[in-house]
C-alpha cells in the first residue's frame, strides 16, 4: 500500500461518525434496510453495534416511531417527552412503562406506571379529556396515525393556581419500499396552561418527510412552526379548543403544501430553467432556420 493511500484510510472513530450519519439521516420507514448496507460496508460488527446502539434511538425519537405492546393493548410512542430511561417509556394512555429495544425497534418488556412518573388526578383530567379529542381527530384525519399527550412541565400540582404543560405528538407514517416510496407526517404541540392569566398558547412544529427512489432519488423535508391561543376553560372545553385550533393549522398547512405542488410546473420548476444559454443570447424562434442542423451539416460535408 503507498503512502498515499495510507493516508486515505479511514480511522474507526471516522467510520463510526459516518456510520451513525447515514442512519439518523435515513428517511421514514428505511433505518432497518440502510443498517443492513452500512454492516455490510463497515465489514466490522464491533463497531456497526456501536454505531447502530448510538443512532438508532436518536432515530427512533426523531420520527416518534410507534411500537406495539404486547397483548394488542396499543402502540407506545418514542419520544423524549415519555422517556424515563435509556430505554424505558411512559405509555400514559394505559398507565404501562414499555422497555424497547431500540435497534430491533421492538417492545421487549413491560411494567405498570408508578404514582410518580403519572401526573396527579387534576392534571390527569385535563391530560386524558385532551387525549380522547385528539385520538378522534387523529382517527379522522391520518390514515394509520398514532397520536399521545403527555404532562411535560407542572405534572404534581394537585388544584388550581399552578401552571403546567402538556404536549400533544402526532404520526402518521405510509411505507410503501415495494412501490419506492416511503412518507411521514410528525407533530409536535407544546400547550402551556397559564393559570393566572386564565389562558391556553399553544406552539406547533409540523413536519413532513417523503421519499421517492424508483429510478432515481427524490426526497422532501419540509417543516413549518405556528403559534396560538385559547382560554383556560374545564378540562372538556379546553380538550375541544385545543383540538379545534390543531385541526386548522394542520389542515391549513396540508392544503398549502398541495398547493405549492399543484403550481410547481408554472413557478418553481419555471425558475429553474435557465433565463439566457450558455452563449448568453436568446434563441431566435422568430427564423430558426438560422440554426438549421441540416445546412450546417450540408455545407461542412460540401453536399449540394
Amino acid at each position: 500500500m503507498s503512502d498515499e493511500e495510507s493516508d486515505q484510510q479511514l480511522s474507526d472513530d471516522q467510520k463510526l461518525e459516518i456510520a451513525k450519519w447515514f442512519l439518523t439521516n435515513s428517511p421514514a420507514g428505511e433505518i432497518q434496510y440502510i443498517s443492513k448496507d452500512i454492516r455490510s460496508v463497515l465489514m466490522d460488527d464491533n463497531l456497526y453495534n456501536k454505531a447502530a446502539s448510538e443512532a438508532f434511538p436518536i432515530y427512533n425519537k426523531n420520527h416518534l416511531i410507534s411500537i406495539e405492546m404486547p397483548n394488542r393493548s396499543g402502540d407506545v410512542v418514542v419520544t423524549t417527552f415519555a422517556e424515563l430511561s435509556d430505554t424505558e417509556y411512559l405509555d400514559p394512555r394505559t398507565a404501562q412503562v414499555v422497555v424497547v429495544d431500540h435497534v430491533k425497534q421492538a417492545c421487549i418488556d413491560v411494567r405498570p406506571a408508578t404514582d410518580d412518573e403519572l401526573c396527579s388526578p387534576y392534571i390527569e383530567e385535563f391530560r386524558c379529556d385532551l387525549d380522547a379529542e385528539i385520538l378522534k381527530y387523529v382517527g379522522e384525519a391520518y390514515k394509520k396515525g398514532v397520536c399521545s399527550v403527555y404532562c411535560i412541565n407542572g405534572k404534581d400540582a394537585e388544584g388550581p393556581g399552578l401552571d403546567f404543560e402538556l404536549s400533544v405528538v402526532i404520526n402518521a407514517a405510509r411505507c410503501s419500499p415495494q412501490n419506492f416510496c416511503n412518507g411521514s407526517w410528525r407533530s409536535i404541540w407544546n400547550i402551556e396552561f397559564k393559570d393566572e392569566l386564565q389562558v391556553v398558547e399553544l406552539r406547533g412544529k409540523l413536519q413532513v418527510g417523503a421519499h421517492y427512489f424508483e429510478e432515481g432519488n427524490v426526497q422532501l423535508d419540509a417543516s413549518y412552526e405556528c403559534k396560538d391561543s385559547t382560554i383556560f376553560q374545564s378540562p372538556e372545553d379546553c380538550a375541544l379548543s385545543i383540538t379545534n385550533i390543531i385541526r386548522h393549522h394542520e389542515t391549513e398547512y396540508l392544503s398549502s403544501l398541495e398547493g405549492s405542488y399543484l403550481n410547481l410546473p408554472d413557478t418553481t420548476f419555471k425558475d429553474l430553467r435557465r433565463k439566457l444559454p450558455v452563449t448568453r443570447t436568446l434563441f431566435p424562434w422568430h427564423n430558426t432556420m438560422q440554426i438549421s442542423l441540416t445546412r450546417d451539416i450540408t455545407k461542412e460535408l460540401g453536399i449540394k
